[in-house]
């Protein structure tokens, strides 16, 4: 079946419902529910406390999928491990890679880190196609929703103007909070963070705040003792006073570095919506991470 048959087909099915859709971050969950609003159904494979490298492919999920008009994604290799086994186990031909119910959304957001040269597994886990932890940045947030509307419209031509309007809010939102917060964290007088992986890297970007050093001396390889006394001596060089740890990930190896740096800030912080309890969406959860780097600023 072609790809406008396929559209033509959910059209109709979708004159008395809402559209079903499963995102693979609850990130991407909060998203949709914000542009969909009542016309949509959204579950989330991924909770915000879990690393979302690291998802076990569960058959509950290939049920969730089965019956789903959409799937949204971050895409740029942040799911490879397990998207493609929940997505052909569903039996659903309009989810799978290509069709009308399957969108990346990170390839379409001018990803960062895109690496260059050749890369092997020899440099760690990393992605090919640019970072894919957007969910941190207001202003990619808003593209993402300006998006994620016109694929909705595409399934539910009908919504097309709620869908739109609802996103058009949203970006505009988003761009209001990120001058707020941006302002907020001027005021801290920090200038360089180190974080265990490189998921806050669109956060630190976006808010003027230089993030080059990680904990795992490659992406997705556990830190060494040998990349740990590197990384303190370029804490003491730089002067930085604060670690962030992804609360999926120990903190122990950044303790080691507060026996070196005694005045070193280690902090783990919430890096996708329900992170913490209160987190229920991108604005809660960019106002928390200002919140903390505040307070540890102090």
């Amino acid at each position: 079946m072609n790809r406008a048959l396929m559209i033509f087909g959910l059209l109709i099915s979708l004159d008395t419902r809402a559209l079903e859709v499963v995102t693979t971050t609850s990130d991407l969950a909060a998203l949709a529910q914000e542009v969909g609003g009542a016309r949509v159904k959204v579950f989330a494979v991924a909770k915000g406390t879990q690393d979302p490298h690291q998802i076990e492919a569960k058959p509950s999920f290939m049920v969730k999928m089965r019956g789903a008009d959409l799937v949204v994604s971050h895409g740029l290799d942040l799911e490879s491990a397990w998207i493609l086994p929940l997505v052909q186990g569903a039996r659903n031909p309009k989810i799978l890679p290509g069709g009308p119910g399957f969108f990346e959304l990170g390839a379409n957001l001018t990803p960062i880190d895109i690496p260059t040269g050749e890369v092997t597994r020899a440099h760690g886990d990393v992605h090919p196609g640019g970072n894919p932890h957007f969910q941190l940045d207001p202003e990619r947030m808003g593209e993402a929703a300006i998006l994620l509307a016109q694929r909705f419209s595409e399934l539910d031509a009908p919504g097309a103007p709620d869908y739109k309007k609802n996103a058009d809010a949203y970006k505009a939102r988003m761009r209001e909070l990120g001058k707020t917060l941006k302002a907020r964290l001027a005021k801290t007088g920090i200038r360089e963070i180190v974080t265990y992986h490189k998921t806050l890297s669109y956060f630190m970007a976006y808010f003027g705040i230089a993030n080059t050093l990680q904990l795992e001396p490659k992406p997705g390889i556990p830190p060494s003792a040998g990349h740990l006394l590197e990384v303190s001596r370029e804490i003491k060089n730089r002067g930085i006073r604060l670690v962030l740890i992804e609360n999926f990930y120990p903190r122990d190896a950044a303790d080691k570095l507060k026996q070196d740096n005694p005045a070193l800030r280690i902090v783990q912080v919430p890096v996708s919506v329900g992170g913490e309890p209160a987190l229920q969406d991108a604005a809660q959860l960019l106002e928390r991470l200002v919140a903390l780097i505040e307070g540890a600023a102090k």
